[in-house]
């Protein structure tokens, strides 16, 4: 069984498609949204699913990315939990695989396929990082940092609660938890053996260097 964390703000146009592959690719899943105050009709979508599945919806002040993870992780009613952007939507996942994986790995997240208005593009910058074969303890040349995205993610809920992420970052909480995990003398990895669509959306921190 797996916890689904899903962050929102505003992000009405493709928070239904990351719902529904969660509801095509997992079955049973807790889904917790949990929202910094959207001003859209995002919040509207997620109802929709209500009776689809076990979808829970949570509102959070002084909205951190890792103030949301961390949240969640604690309520979260299952041992494996999935952080899966609101605007990445699940095309290939193997359950089987990701469960042996975090029987040795702290955290295993996957590929991650960029789409710019309908277009897939071309792997530079960031998306670079997302390679054709599995890597332990992933390096990013480009950050000069160990490298873990939390678009699309599985982890130990207990690592989760004894590594909580850094609720002051502003964003990129996933490399400093990584590194931590490092320091902690535990691993990560990262797989294309799952996989998830990633939607271009103006505010995010990822899109540098679209075409």
């Amino acid at each position: 069984m797996v916890s689904v964390i899903i962050r929102n703000h505003n992000e009405r146009e493709y928070i239904g498609f990351s719902i529904q592959s969660v509801l095509d690719f997992i079955p049973n899943a807790e889904i917790i949204v949990i929202d910094d105050h959207s001003t859209d009709d995002s919040l509207d979508v997620v109802k929709l699913f209500t009776n689809r599945g076990n979808i829970k919806l949570f509102k959070i002040d002084d909205y951190t990315p890792g103030k949301a993870l961390n949240y969640g992780a604690q309520i979260a009613s299952y041992d494996t939990i999935l952080v899966l952007s609101a605007h990445s939507q699940i095309i290939k996942l193997d359950l089987d695989y990701v469960m042996s994986q975090l029987k040795t790995h702290a955290a295993v997240f996957g590929n991650q396929t960029p789409i710019y208005r309908g277009k897939k593009i071309s792997k530079r910058y960031i998306w670079s990082h997302f390679g054709m074969v599995d890597e332990v303890n992933k390096w990013s040349s480009i950050e000069d940092r160990a490298f873990l995205h939390n678009a699309f993610c599985f982890y130990n809920q207990k690592e989760l609660i004894d590594f909580p992420f850094d609720e002051t970052l502003p964003g990129k909480e996933d490399r400093y938890w990584a590194t931590d995990i490092l320091n902690a003398g535990k691993s990560y990895l990262y797989t294309p053996n799952i996989e998830v669509n990633h939607y271009y959306t103006s505010n995010g921190a990822t899109w540098k260097g679209i075409g």
